[in-house]
């Protein structure tokens, strides 16, 4: 009997492994004040080694362009585009095309100016993640930052 509950407990180990869900991306968000009604949302993406998330610059037919929403709000307006880094360019197979990506790190920024001098700047970011293998469907993370 003992027995028969040890493979029972395995198998359901074994199947909750197996659900695990796979998060290569983890997203953290910051914002600093850079005049008395000007600052500036960073946006971070921390990417497991060989994974790979895409630039908002990505055209058709390739994978999912990372890209933003921000929640309109009275309290802040949105200064121009978000900004990226220079990403890396390969060629994918799996697209047929040259791709821009990035991999380990990477911060977007976003310029807003203050109408009032706190507020909760709200959104979402929509990314999708590939490594040498497989993609993973395209994952969308709600932020919430505070910009003091």
């Amino acid at each position: 009997m003992k027995r028969l509950t040890i493979i029972i407990m395995a198998l359901f180990a074994l199947n909750a492994v197996q659900a695990q869900i796979f998060d290569p991306v983890k997203w953290t968000f910051a914002a600093k004040k850079t005049g008395k009604d000007e600052a500036v949302l960073f946006l971070k993406a921390t990417i497991d080694n060989g994974w790979n998330i895409y630039s908002q610059h990505i055209g058709e037919g390739g994978p999912v362009p990372t890209s933003f929403n921000f929640t309109p709000s009275s309290d802040y307006q949105l200064v121009g585009k978000v900004l990226e880094p220079t990403p890396n360019k390969k060629f994918e197979k799996t697209f047929d095309m040259q791709v821009l990506y990035f991999s380990k790190e990477v911060v977007f920024q976003q310029k807003i100016k203050l109408k009032k001098g706190q507020t909760i700047v709200k959104g979402a970011v929509e990314f999708m993640v590939c490594n040498d293998q497989q993609c993973l469907p395209p994952d969308e993370k709600a932020f919430a930052i505070t910009v003091k």
